[in-house]
C-alpha cells in the first residue's frame, strides 16, 4: 500500500527518489489488477521521466513533492484524453484543469484519469460503458459514483489521494463505501476551469484522501481564485481549525432519520452521535425537513436541464451514445421550461430562508454521508430508487451553498466502516477539517482497505498561521453563542483556549443578546478570565472589527503565557450599574450559573 502524504513527503525529504515512488505506485496498480479503475493511465516511462525532471528541479516550493495523484476523467489532464465516460464524446485537452495545474506546480503527478459515472450522472458507481470499479473493502458492494474510480483508488491504497467532483454527494458518498474521506470544499474555492460540467452552478471539484490531515493539504495547495471562472469565488487561504469545546453539533430527530431497512446503518449513526457528544460537542436536535424538501429540488426539478445543457450536442444528435440509465435522467429535462426553472428558484429561496432560521440553533450539521451500503445487483435491479436513497443527505448541500465534509466515524457490526458528513455554511472548511480530524482519530476505523489506522487529530495550534490574525473572545462569539457565527461566516479558526492575566474584570452589560464586557483594571488586582483564541485573514478582521458596536472595542490584551492579543474590551462607562461576575472566572461559567 502506498504511504501517507505526510510520510510519502517525508519520504522524498530524506532521500527517496521520486522514480521509485512511481514505479512503486504502476507495481500497486498492476497488483490490483481492475480494469475497470482507469478509463487512462499514463505510460510508466511518461511518469517516470515527469519524477525525473521534478527530482532535478527540487522540492523548494513544492508541499506535494513528487506525490502521485489519479484524477476523475471529467477533469482535464494535458496529455490524457477526456472522455466522462463516454466514449463518444472524447476529446484531447490542449492544457490541464486549473486545480490539476496547481497541484502539480505544488510537485504532483497525475498518473491516471479514473472511471465514474457517465457525465458525473449518479451516486452509485455502475453507469459507466468502461464497467465497474471495484468495492475497495467488499467487491460485491458499489463503489459508489458518481467518483467511483477516485474513490476506490485511494481506498485501495493505490495512490494518496484523488481528485473527484461533487454536485450532488459524488465526492461524499464514494468516500463512505471505500472508508475514506471526502472534502467537499465551499463552492468556488476549487475552480471548475477544465471541469466537463454537470451542473454548472453547482459542480465543485472535490478531494479523496486517506485521512482528514492529507485532504486539506492537497485543498490547501489547490485552491486559489480563478479569474478565468465565472464561478470562482475568492477565499482567505485555507487554515485547518482548532476543535472548540462548545460547539454546537445539529442532528435531525430521530423520526426523520431514514436508513432503509439497515439496522447497521441506524446503529452505527445512534454511536457516531453518542462520539461525538463524548468529544465535548453539543447536540441540538432540529428539523431536518426543509432540508430534505430542498433536496427533492436537484432531481425532481429543473435542475436537471443544466445536465442537458453540458450534453447537448451528443444527446441531440447521438443519444444512443449514452448509457441507458444517464440517457433517461438527462431527456427527463425537456419536461421543463422556463417557468418551471422560475418556479423551483422562487421555491429554493422558501426553503434556503428556512434552512437559514433552523441554522441559527447550531454550527454544524452531523448526517449519516449515506443511509446505507447497496450490492451491484441491488442497484442493477433497481436502479433509480436506490440512487436517489444514496442521496439522502447529501444532496442538498451545493444548492443552499455549504461546505462539507466526509469521515469515517466508527465500525458496524458487520464490519464496514460508517461515516458521517459535517456540514456547515460556505467559508468554514478549515473549521470542518479539524472537527472531522477529530472524529476520524476517534473512530477505530481503518482508512480504506489498507489496515493502516487514522493518525491522532492534529494539535490545536499555539500561534496563528502566516498572515492571519489571533483574536480573543470571551462573551457571545464563544463558540456555540449567539454570535459565534459572526466569526465563521468570515472564514474564522479556532486556534486554542486561553486566560488573561489577572489584571481583568468581566462585567454583565444589559445588551441583546446578552454580552459581557472586559476591563482592565490596575495591575493585578482582577481575576484571570477564561477566553478562546480565533484568526482571521487582514482583510476579515478589518471587516470584522467594523462591525464591533460600542460600548465594546477591540484593544490590545495580555494573555497568562506571556503573550499579546487583540480582543474586546469594554469602555469604562458602560461598566457602570453593571454586575461584576469575575468570579465565575469566564462567561461559559457565568451563564452555567444562571
Amino acid at each position: 500500500m502506498t504511504e501517507s502524504l505526510a510520510a510519502l513527503l517525508a519520504a522524498h525529504a530524506g532521500g527517496k527518489a521520486l522514480r521509485a515512488t512511481i514505479d512503486e505506485t504502476y507495481d500497486r496498480v498492476e497488483r490490483h489488477n481492475d480494469p475497470a479503475l482507469f478509463i487512462a493511465l499514463r505510460p510508466r516511462a511518461e511518469a517516470l521521466a515527469i519524477a525525473g525532471r521534478l527530482q532535478a528541479d527540487g522540492p523548494e516550493g513544492k508541499p506535494l513533492f513528487g506525490v502521485p495523484f489519479v484524477v476523475k476523467d471529467n477533469i482535464d489532464v494535458a496529455g490524457l484524453p477526456t472522455t466522462a465516460a463516454c466514449p463518444a464524446f472524447a476529446y484531447e485537452p490542449q492544457k490541464s484543469a486549473f486545480v490539476v495545474e496547481r497541484l502539480e506546480r505544488a510537485g504532483a503527478i497525475a498518473v491516471g484519469k479514473t472511471n465514474l459515472d457517465q457525465f458525473a450522472t449518479g451516486l452509485v458507481g455502475v453507469r459507466s460503458p468502461y464497467g465497474v470499479p471495484r468495492n475497495a473493502l467488499r467487491p460485491d458492494l458499489i463503489p459508489g459514483g458518481s467518483s467511483s474510480g477516485s474513490a476506490t483508488a485511494v481506498g485501495a491504497g493505490l495512490v494518496p489521494f484523488s481528485l473527484g467532483t461533487d454536485t450532488a454527494g459524488s465526492g461524499r458518498a464514494p468516500a463512505a463505501l471505500n472508508g475514506i474521506v471526502g472534502l467537499k470544499p465551499s463552492l468556488g474555492a476549487l475552480s471548475g476551469a477544465g471541469l466537463v460540467p454537470a451542473c454548472r452552478t453547482l459542480d465543485t471539484i472535490s478531494i479523496f484522501a486517506r485521512d482528514v490531515a492529507d485532504a486539506f493539504a492537497v485543498f490547501e495547495a489547490g485552491c486559489g481564485y480563478d479569474e478565468a471562472d465565472p464561478f470562482s469565488r475568492p477565499f482567505p487561504p485555507p487554515t485547518l481549525s482548532g476543535v472548540p469545546t462548545g460547539l454546537r453539533l445539529g442532528v435531525p430527530r430521530q423520526d426523520q432519520l431514514q436508513f432503509f431497512g439497515d439496522p447497521e446503518a441506524e446503529a452505527a449513526f445512534a454511536r457516531d452521535v453518542a462520539a461525538g457528544e463524548s468529544l465535548g460537542f453539543r447536540l441540538v436536535e432540529f428539523d431536518f425537513e426543509p432540508f430534505a424538501e430542498v433536496a427533492k429540488l436537484l432531481y425532481e426539478g429543473p435542475w436537471v436541464a443544466e445536465r442537458y445543457a453540458a450534453t447537448k450536442p451528443l444527446i441531440e444528435t447521438h443519444p444512443e451514445a449514452l448509457h441507458p440509465v444517464t440517457r433517461a435522467i438527462i431527456e427527463g429535462a425537456r419536461k421543463f421550461d422556463a417557468v418551471a426553472a422560475f418556479e423551483a428558484l422562487y421555491k429554493l429561496a422558501g426553503r434556503r430562508r428556512r434552512a437559514e432560521r433552523i441554522w441559527s440553533d447550531f454550527d454544524i450539521m452531523l448526517l449519516p454521508t449515506i443511509p446505507r451500503p447497496y450490492t451491484v445487483a441491488e442497484v442493477e435491479a433497481d436502479p433509480i430508487r436506490l440512487n436517489s436513497c444514496l442521496g439522502t443527505y447529501t444532496n442538498f448541500v451545493n444548492l443552499l451553498d455549504l461546505a462539507a465534509f466526509a469521515t469515517p466515524s466508527g465500525m458496524r457490526g458487520d464490519g464496514l466502516p460508517s461515516s458521517v458528513t459535517l456540514i456547515a455554511p460556505s467559508g468554514t472548511d478549515g473549521l470542518l477539517a479539524g472537527v472531522a480530524a477529530a472524529i476520524q482519530a476517534r473512530s477505530g476505523a481503518p482508512m480504506g482497505a489498507t489496515g493502516a489506522m487514522p493518525p491522532a487529530a492534529p494539535p490545536s495550534a499555539a500561534e496563528p498561521a502566516h498572515g492571519r490574525i489571533a483574536l480573543a473572545v470571551v462573551g457571545a462569539h464563544l463558540a456555540g453563542l449567539p454570535l459565534n457565527r459572526e466569526l465563521l461566516e468570515l472564514g474564522g479558526t479556532f486556534l486554542r483556549e486561553a486566560e488573561t492575566t489577572t489584571d481583568y474584570r468581566l462585567f454583565a452589560l444589559a445588551t441583546s443578546p446578552a454580552k459581557p464586557g472586559l476591563l482592565r483594571v490596575p495591575d493585578g488586582s482582577g481575576t484571570a478570565i477564561k477566553s478562546e483564541l480565533w484568526t482571521l485573514d487582514p482583510a476579515s478582521f478589518g471587516a470584522f472589527v467594523a462591525k464591533v458596536p460600542p460600548p465594546l472595542t477591540i484593544g490590545a490584551i495580555r494573555l497568562a503565557d506571556g503573550s499579546s492579543v487583540k480582543g474586546f474590551l469594554v469602555e469604562a462607562e458602560a461598566v457602570t450599574g453593571a454586575a461584576d461576575i469575575s468570579k465565575f472566572g469566564g462567561w461559559r461559567s457565568y451563564l452555567a450559573s444562571k
